[in-house]
């Protein structure tokens, strides 16, 4: 029985691979390299240039691996460019996933962990933010992927395929072989470790009037290596039998766009010049996890929960590779 990765050559995604193989599984990567790198997937590992929505190849690569459980990362993940053009991520974060689901059921799979997203929430009504939060996705990203939470629920009770969708807070953070490595990068912690690499002068802060100690957006920040435990863990819950579920993954605590910077000025030895700009449409004011449930029903904790730690590893990471995978 093997595990389809499907976006195994993307940031979380490599990284979840690499645990799956540490931890014996049999794994396949399936991405279309337009977020993803082919350096970030170990050459040992069987890996199909394509479309996670392309269902003959699906069929195709379930019919010659046996493959019997997915885990689907490829996505879209830009909330400011999913405002901009909504249509984009509803076509492959929702659409295509669909026809993912159709293919991997017809060819006999029957567990699916769907990488979510804390953007399903929205703006919160309250700190730490529990699974039983009101779902009100701000942005047409987090709207994306509650759609196929939902949509998962559905396939579950008509054809018995379970799940888990695992709600990510801020993935961050690098391991020795493999960090963050997008392009253009969104995601502020190597925003930031830009300017110290010379790669920037400034880092853009927006929104300083947000209802929050700083006035700064805050945000939970989990250890990638961290995410991907969570993902082996959850492959097997449900393949011993365990039932659907959604599942939050985070530290518990949040930090502003202003204490991070601190933390990478404090790991970095540098002075990160802050420019303020407008807030950007879509963003809450602060999403942090209750992760309690992922404790009870996996045994998952964060190991790896001291942002200057978190920081640390994306530093070093960059430093080894400052330009990314084109370094290896």
């Amino acid at each position: 029985m093997s595990v389809l990765v499907t976006g195994g050559a993307g940031y979380i995604g490599s990284v979840t691979v690499e645990a799956l193989r540490e931890a014996g599984e049999s794994v396949i990567v399936l991405d279309d390299l337009s977020g993803g790198h082919r350096a970030a997937v170990a050459p040992s590992v069987p890996f199909y240039l394509g479309d996670a929505g392309d269902a003959a190849l699906l069929r195709s690569i379930a019919a010659d691996h046996g493959v019997r459980q997915v885990v689907h990362f490829a996505g879209f993940i830009s909330v400011p460019e999913s405002v901009q053009d909504p249509l984009r991520y509803f076509v492959n974060n929702t659409a295509k996933v669909t026809a993912m689901l159709s293919a991997l059921r017809e060819a006999g799979v029957k567990n699916v962990v769907f990488s979510s997203t804390a953007a399903v929430y929205g703006e919160p009504e309250q700190t730490p933010i529990s699974e039983e939060h009101p779902k009100r996705p701000s942005n047409p990203y987090g709207l994306s992927k509650y759609f196929v939470e939902r949509i998962l629920d559905w396939i579950d009770a008509a054809y018995g395929v379970t799940h888990a969708a695992l709600r990510y807070f801020n993935a961050s953070g690098a391991t020795a072989a493999r960090g963050e490595d997008h392009h253009p990068e969104t995601h502020l912690i190597p925003l930031v470790l830009q300017v110290p690499l010379g790669r920037r002068e400034s880092v853009s802060v927006y929104g300083s009037d947000y209802p929050t100690p700083d006035g700064t957006c805050v945000r939970d920040y989990i250890h990638v290596a961290d995410l991907a435990d969570a993902h082996v863990r959850a492959l097997r819950y449900l393949r011993d039998g365990g039932p659907s579920r959604k599942i939050n993954l985070g530290n518990g605590r949040g930090f502003s766009v202003r204490e991070i910077v601190s933390a990478a000025e404090r790991v970095t030895g540098k002075l990160i010049p802050i420019r303020e700009e407008p807030r950007r449409e879509g963003d809450p004011s602060a999403l942090v996890a209750d992760s309690r449930l992922a404790g009870e029903i996996l045994g998952w904790r964060p190991r790896c929960s001291a942002i200057e730690d978190i920081v640390r590893s994306a530093w070093d990471w960059h430093r080894s590779c400052p330009d990314g995978y084109e370094d290896r």
